[in-house]
């Protein structure tokens, strides 16, 4: 570059538009720095680039000083500043381990770096740093060195409050972050010993001090009611307050739709929409019509809450949607993407009232083939607000006089849609046959609803019955969606689409052994389809362990995602998907409306339609967005369904630890749900909570885990623990604190822990009951079991099998936190940092344990 002329800057326009006195965009300075090929300290960089007034020079110091924050520009302790790839340097995020170690994940997709101990100990879970590769450690695994922290995670953290020895702790919630935080007792308020806080912190670690913290709430003890929705909500970063400016948004629109709404709308408030939906159910995305096609099959309307109508583009709510993506479900309660004035007011499908909704409207051949569809605008009244029991009651064939007679009054209690119901019935059986011809993976699944009683505590849990009303739902869903991913791809635009990759090679190879040995086969070769998986689930017939082998299916199986790029949708057996019929909790969902909004308004594509009426819409006002956008979003839209799904875990964890808290000593018949290399995972039949069984308390032998056969093998007498086992165990300890259920193996039914050379073909051994689910009464209804979502855990170093000095630490054991459970084998640890060390002996829950959670 000349020295004499001042560089010309590409994006000079754009800097002027938003600064009174324009600065070196963040593109040219990273440009400038490849050109020159070395580190420049700030001063050449300003001469360079003919900067010599005050303002100029400070406003390119302070981009910089941004620009390194967010890990564009490296600098040293001499103020030179570089390009990080110039200088061997890789920026990723932290990924912490409840054992003290951790793990470097590159943004750019390479492989992990692992950090030993000491580089984690000034390091929180999800920091945001450059690194280094350091070498390879002993295990030949490559080592990272932290060059800086760029970001840090956690501004707040939530955990238990300890006071030891004269000063406070915090132990963190969140088992990936393993440090102790100081409280100073000026900063520990009214909290008190054992008490769930969230503590701010002031100073981060470093290798030398520990972090120090001040609390800012006490949430409560271990008994308060809704606990443990508190903590998982703030220990998972959750957003759960309404900032000011939406309030203020939300408090402008009116109760009910205004008559300027329905300009450019189809009116279809004649028509004898209804809702089906769980009893509890207050937020109805949908409202579904089918109707007798004249030259033959049906015509199927689904209309869907017309929600990118209210939430405008750039607005505080929308904001907002954006960083919640997804309204998240526990049991009794939910923190919902949208305040409840839209979420259960004006955009809820409400019966007797006006509404406005986006509509596809398809017509289905008498095979269940959509030969035809299209998009519009248009305003519903629905007819009636229907649960999902009272249409199976009216649709189902009774099978007995009392179900006879229900069935009569339900009929006669909602004469004026019963035709249209069953007109749906018969829709929903040639869609699902049509499905299943085409070779749709149904899994099998148990989802179970927590039965609460007094002081929020769980009284029981029951299993949640699928009928015929919950599949016709989810068969007109689906082709709603499937339509709506269609229109996309023809229309070429980009957009979000709900991709689910076919199985793992190394799983599938995996997968075809343990099938091998329990009698099946998997055919397809190294592309199974999912027409060859549901080969396999007809080959398993009524055997009693076909939940448990459909459970290592679905363990092969990639995790459902959003993302730009179609991928197909392997477990639901599509080649294209999206998700349309729920924008009021899923932000997905809301793109998608804004999509083909822009269409309608825009598009002369065959699958939209138009009413004269409506106003013209730029696509800047509507649907700015271009590929990078979209994939920015599907990233964004993937951590939040995981972040949320992380949470319900934990709360149904600490609910089932609290119910059986008082059932230590108990025994119960069980089933073994997973097996690992530390022990083995049962299910307690007819209550549907687990717990571990650790391979310590199978004592009468050394036992090997053999990951292929789903096993554990004894050394010398060859006993043989697997998958589907139906066994005898003691509950022994409860650990609330740290959401586990220690079992002792009392006793093997027939047909368990036999010799190996038993293949258990032909038989299964246990009922195989289903897992339970974070999130209770109304259904994903665009989601079924085996959409290939299965929630990842950390494995545990297991300790050694028989009993051994422990190798923790040689320093006095703190303050006693656990509770001694009287004539019980196993004890509490005495502390904190004894329990952190020695947490296998509980055991980490072993990878997609949780498979009545699913993803489509």
């Amino acid at each position: 570059m000349s020295k004499s002329k001042k560089p010309q800057d590409p994006f000079a326009a754009r800097e002027a538009e938003n600064y009174a006195n324009p600065i070196p965009s963040r593109e040219f300075i990273l440009e400038h720095l490849k050109q020159v090929g070395k580190p420049v300290s700030y001063e050449k960089l300003c001469h360079k680039l003919n900067l010599t007034d005050e303002d100029s020079m400070e406003g390119l110091r302070r981009r910089l000083i941004a620009m390194r924050r967010d890990g564009q520009l490296m600098s040293n302790r001499r103020g030179v500043y570089g390009l990080p790839e110039s200088m061997d340097l890789l920026k990723g995020r932290i990924q912490g381990n409840k054992d003290g170690f951790g793990f470097f994940i590159p943004e750019d997709g390479s492989g992990d770096l692992f950090l030993n101990g000491r580089e984690m100990e000034k390091l929180f879970d999800g920091d945001k740093v450059l690194a280094r590769v350091a070498g390879k450690d002993s295990r030949g695994r490559r080592e990272g060195t932290i060059v800086e922290i760029l970001q840090r995670r956690y501004e707040q953290v939530v955990g238990r409050y300890y006071r030891e020895q004269g000063f406070g702790i915090v132990v963190p919630d969140s088992k990936r972050i393993p440090h102790e935080i100081l409280i100073p007792d000026a900063q520990a308020g009214k909290a008190e010993d054992g008490q769930f806080v969230v503590a701010e912190i002031t100073e981060y670690p470093s290798r030398r001090r520990k972090a120090i913290a001040k609390i800012v709430e006490v949430l409560g003890d271990i008994a308060t009611p809704g606990l443990e929705i508190d903590v998982a909500v703030r220990s998972h970063d959750i957003p759960h307050t309404w900032p000011n400016e939406v309030d203020r948004e939300t408090n402008k629109f009116s109760a009910s739709v205004e008559e300027k709404d329905l300009l450019g709308r189809k009116d279809l408030r004649k028509l004898p929409f209804v809702t089906i939906d769980g009893e509890d159910a207050k937020d109805f995305d949908d409202a579904v019509l089918a109707q007798i096609n004249p030259k033959g099959g049906w015509t199927l309307q689904v209309a869907i809450a017309d929600v990118s109508h209210y939430v405008k583009i750039g607005s505080e709510l929308d904001n907002e949607a954006q960083v919640r993506a997804t309204s998240v479900y526990f049991p009794g309660f939910v923190i919902p993407m949208l305040p409840e004035k839209l979420s259960n007011g004006l955009c809820s499908l409400k019966p007797e009232v006006d509404r406005l909704t986006m509509v596809c409207e398809m017509e289905i051949s008498p095979q269940g083939k959509t030969t035809s569809f299209k998009f519009y605008e248009a305003v519903i009244h629905s007819h009636g607000r229907l649960t999902y029991t009272e249409v199976a009651d009216m649709v189902q064939t009774a099978a007995s006089p009392v179900e006879e007679t229900i069935r009569a009054k339900m009929r006669e209690r909602y004469s004026s849609v019963v035709s249209d119901l069953d007109i749906l019935h018969d829709l929903y059986k040639a869609l699902r046959a049509e499905r299943q011809r085409n070779g749709a993976t149904d899994f099998d699944s148990t989802e179970t609803r927590i039965v609460f009683g007094e002081n929020k505590k769980i009284r029981e849990i029951v299993p949640v019955q699928r009928n015929d009303a919950h599949r016709l739902i989810e068969e007109c869903m689906l082709c709603a969606n499937v339509s709506a991913a269609r229109l996309l791809e023809d229309a070429e635009i980009p957009a979000l689409y709900r991709v689910h990759e076919g199985p793992n090679p190394d799983k599938l190879e995996n997968l075809r052994e343990f099938l091998k040995e329990m009698g099946l086969a998997l055919p397809g070769g190294d592309k199974p389809t999912p027409g060859d998986y549901q080969h396999v689930i007809k080959q398993m017939g009524d055997r009693p362990d076909r939940h448990l082998l459909q459970t290592v299916m679905i363990r092969s199986l990639m995790q459902a995602m959003y993302q730009p790029d179609n991928l197909g949708h392997f477990g639901l057996g599509f080649e294209a998907y999206t998700h349309f019929t729920s924008p009021i909790r899923r932000y997905p969902d809301l793109l998608v409306h804004r999509a083909i909004r822009y269409l309608i308004r825009n598009s002369k594509n065959r699958h939209i339609e138009r009413q004269p009426t409506a106003p013209d819409l730029k696509k800047g006002d509507i649907y700015p967005y271009d590929l990078a956008d979209m994939e920015q979003f599907g990233a964004m839209c993937s951590v939040a369904e995981r972040r949320a799904d992380a949470a319900g875990y934990d709360v149904m964890d600490a609910l089932k630890c609290e119910y059986m808290k008082d059932r230590v000593g108990d025994e119960f018949t069980a089933t073994v749900s997973s097996v690992t290399s530390f022990g083995l995972f049962v299910e307690l039949n007819d209550i549907y909570i687990e717990g571990l069984v650790h391979i310590t308390e199978l004592s009468n032998d050394y036992y090997h885990f053999d990951p292929v056969r789903h096993c554990l093998e004894g050394e010398r007498k060859h006993a043989i623990y697997r998958l589907g086992d139906s066994v005898e165990v003691r509950v022994v300890r409860v650990d609330q604190e740290d959401k586990k259920i220690d079992l002792q193996m009392v006793g093997v039914k027939q047909d368990s822990g036999k010799p190996s050379g038993h293949k258990g073909k032909g038989k299964g051994k246990g009922k195989g009951k289903g897992k339970a689910k974070g999130k209770p009464g109304r259904r994903d209804k665009n989601d079924k079991p085996g959409a290939g979502g299965h929630k990842k855990k950390e494995k545990s170093n297991s300790r050694k099998q028989k009993p051994a000095e422990s190798n923790q630490e040689s320093k006095k054991p703190k303050k006693n936190r656990g509770k001694k459970n009287a004539n019980k084998k196993a004890v509490a640890p005495k502390n904190k940092a004894a329990k952190r060390n020695n947490r296998s002996k509980t055991g980490a829950k072993p990878p997609g344990r949780r498979t009545g959670k699913t993803q489509k």
